[in-house]
This record gives structure tokens, C-alpha cells and sequence, in this order.
């Protein structure tokens, strides 16, 4: 208490004023950086990442002149800080580790802004990652495929020690995707593969090609086996029909959109075969229940079989 006393019982006007004066300068400065980030950055990426590292340099200089205005005092304080170190501890445990959690995020490369990621149980692209929280635009829920809800959700950052974090979009920014084309057999199975394979190697042409450079990379980087990355169509055969299915690599932000295109595309070949292919269905038949008459003499209730009696 002695020192806490002694802290406070001298002129600290000057050091008081001072430390203001150098709050507001950097406080200037940095609203003067981010118009001249706006005006100047036009890549969002780019523009992004210079306003976060100008929060962080005003940060680190508030931090550092208050610390040289009063390192005097600040030596007086050791003792009583590292009493209070374990009280302080328990009570800003989440605290504490939502802080180390943005310093794996940023310096392990867990993820950074415009990553696809899924954490804490929820889905969806990274907006903002500050030093406490992750902001993240949701996707799925109650729209189907990878289509925004609308809603922002902001996750601890102490939740990457806590639960594994998927992210659709480090170092292998491509994901394999499929579609299932039911066909009725005794169609032209040869002509159904052709077709598949033909369509979908058009459509994601340009991303079999971006892919294989990036799983070199991953071979290069990680234990990986090397794998295919060009469209595969496989079928099976069941009780109602045959099933074809094409396998692909697709953008991570583009499986809706290629796959729209791909059944688009597979249909229309489909209606210039002339029948040889045809899409299968199943259907049900409802079969009625028998007629019932109810004889109110006895109450007695039985079919009606069309005879006497």
C-alpha cells in the first residue's frame, strides 16, 4: 500500500499531461493513415491488412509512451503486480487466452481475413480477425449450399485451443465435389460416361489446372500422396436405377455456381440423344383400401365383397 501511495502522492500533472498529448498525436495519426489507406490501397486485401497493422503500430506507440512517461513510477509498482499476478490471471483467463489465440492465428497461419473456415460450430468467410475475437460472414444454416445468411458472428479466439478449425481455404484453396446422375438402365451407359466426362472436364477446366499446381505445393509441404485432381466418373448399380457419379475439384467460394452449370450442361446433351439416355425416376403406386360397409342392424362392420350374404 506504501507504494501504491507513494505512486500517486507525487506531481504527476506533467507525466499526466504528457501522456494525453501523445495519445491524441497518434490518435491523429492514425485516423490520417486509414483516409490514406482508403484513398490510395484499392486492392481490399491489401487495404485490409494496412489498416490492422496501422492499429497495431497505435497500439504498440501508446503502449511505449506510457511506458517511458512513467517508468520511474512503473519500478516502484513490480513488487505489487507479481502479488496480484495469479488473481489476475484467474479472472482474465478468457482474456488471456483469446490474446494468445490471435498471436497463433497470426503468427501459426491458422487463417487471416477472406479464408472460409468453420470454428466453434460455425461456417463461413473471415471478415475481421481483432486481437479478442474473430469476425466471421456465416454461411449455410437455413439457405442451402454456401450461400451467406446474413448474419456476423464473432468467435473467442481462445476457441482455436479448445475445438478443431476447417479451413476450406489454406494451402489447398480447391475442394472435391460431385454430382449423381440417376439413368434408367438399358440406356447407352458408354454414351452417359462420354457425356459426363466431357461436360464436367469443360466446365472446371481452368480449375484442374490451378489445382495440380497447388497439390504440388502441398507434396512439397506436407506428407500428402499425390492424388488426381482431374474429373473422375465412376457408376454403381442399383435396385431402381444406375447411378453415375462425376467427381471434380472446384473452388472453394464456386460449388454452386459450377455445379448448376454442370447438371445444366449434362441435361442438355441429354435431350439430343434421341432417348438412347433417360433420366430415372422412382414413382409409387397408391393402392386403394377395399370398400366397407357398416351394417347398422348388429353394428357389425365387415368388406364389401360384391356377394350375398
Amino acid at each position: 500500500m506504501d507504494t501504491l501511495r507513494n505512486w500517486f502522492s507525487g506531481t504527476t500533472a506533467v507525466q499526466i499531461a504528457v501522456s494525453i498529448i501523445g495519445i491524441v498525436v497518434i490518435l491523429i495519426a492514425v485516423r490520417l493513415a486509414r483516409r490514406a489507406i482508403i484513398l490510395y490501397v484499392e486492392e481490399p486485401a491489401a487495404r485490409y491488412r494496412a489498416r490492422k497493422l496501422v492499429t497495431l503500430g497505435a497500439y504498440m506507440l501508446m503502449l511505449l509512451v506510457l511506458s517511458l512517461v512513467f517508468r520511474t513510477r512503473l519500478a516502484g509498482l513490480t513488487i505489487f503486480f507479481g502479488a496480484a499476478g495469479a488473481g489476475i490471471t484467474i479472472a482474465l483467463r478468457e482474456v488471456i487466452l483469446s490474446v494468445a489465440g490471435w498471436l497463433t492465428i497470426t503468427f501459426g497461419g491458422l487463417y487471416s481475413a477472406g479464408d472460409r473456415i468453420q470454428i466453434a460450430g460455425v461456417r463461413g468467410d473471415v471478415i475481421d480477425v481483432s486481437i479478442l475475437r474473430t469476425t466471421v460472414m456465416e454461411i449455410g444454416e437455413w439457405v442451402e449450399a454456401d450461400l451467406y445468411t446474413g448474419r456476423t458472428v464473432r468467435v473467442s479466439n481462445s476457441f482455436v485451443f479448445q475445438q478443431p478449425v476447417f479451413n476450406y481455404s489454406g494451402d489447398f484453396p480447391f475442394l472435391w465435389d460431385e454430382v449423381r446422375v440417376p439413368i434408367k438402365y438399358g440406356c447407352d451407359r458408354a454414351l452417359v460416361r462420354e457425356i459426363l466426362t466431357r461436360v464436367t472436364n469443360e466446365v472446371v477446366a481452368d480449375y484442374t489446372i490451378e489445382a495440380k499446381e497447388d497439390w504440388r505445393h502441398m507434396l512439397r509441404r506436407f506428407r500428402v500422396e499425390p492424388v488426381t485432381v482431374e474429373p473422375v466418373v465412376t457408376l454403381i448399380a442399383n435396385d431402381n436405377w444406375l447411378e453415375f457419379t462425376a467427381r471434380y475439384v472446384v473452388s472453394y467460394k464456386r460449388r454452386r455456381l459450377t455445379k448448376d452449370a454442370i447438371y445444366t450442361q449434362i441435361l442438355d446433351e441429354f435431350d439430343k440423344t434421341d432417348g438412347r439416355v433417360r433420366i430415372a425416376s422412382q414413382t409409387h403406386d397408391i393402392v386403394g383400401f377395399p370398400d366397407i360397409t357398416v351394417d347398422l342392424r348388429d353394428g357389425a362392420q365387415r368388406p364389401n365383397t360384391g356377394a350375398d350374404g
